[in-house]
């Protein structure tokens, strides 16, 4: 989104125009879904509730945006807190029984090569969490989120050396912990 169409969305959404409202869903939504649906590890039922929560965050801390970073940055930062909040809370699993077991179907019978394409993805996804806060959120916005070193340094309030730093530290320790050959 252009600095000078942001601008003039801020103050539409300010005075309470709807149409600016689903504009910014419009031309954001794609970015956020898709930063959560790598987030989650492919789960896109998740993502898409990750993705409504962090619309329904957006909104209600609009008036508080204070504009240091783009506005697709600053979605972002919240979609990113809200995955991990969602990590952080409780699991509630329901057992299926074996009739119900026996009714769910195989849709793929080449299965193999996507539960090892699953596994690899799942293990990188775990290593990133796995990654102190400053690397993850920095690994997770530049690679899952596509955000530009620039406009994570603007968010993270840091210069664009930093975050560079950052990014190689970060890298550097997922190949540490998913061995040379995965990254």
């Amino acid at each position: 989104m252009e600095p000078t169409n942001e601008r003039h969305l801020l103050e539409a959404l300010a005075s309470g125009d709807r149409r600016a409202a689903e504009r910014l869903v419009d031309e954001t939504y794609r970015q956020v879904f898709a930063s959560l649906v790598r987030l989650t590890g492919g789960d896109t039922e998740a993502a898409a509730d990750l993705t409504q929560e962090t619309y329904r965050k957006a909104w209600k801390s609009l008036p508080s945006f204070r504009r240091r970073s783009q506005l697709t940055t600053w979605l972002y930062r919240i979609a990113y807190n809200t995955f991990l909040n969602s990590i952080r809370r409780p699991v509630l699993l329901q057992p299926i029984d074996e009739q119900q077991a026996v009714a769910i179907e195989d849709p793929d019978p080449d299965q193999a090569a996507k539960l090892q394409q699953r596994d690899v993805a799942e293990r990188l996804r775990r290593a990133v969490i796995g990654l102190p806060e400053p690397l993850r959120f920095t690994i997770s916005a530049r690679f899952w989120g596509e955000l530009a070193v620039e406009e994570i340094a603007r968010q993270e309030q840091v210069t664009g050396a930093a975050i560079r730093k950052r990014l190689k530290l970060a890298t550097s320790r997922l190949r540490e912990a998913l061995g040379e050959d995965a990254i």
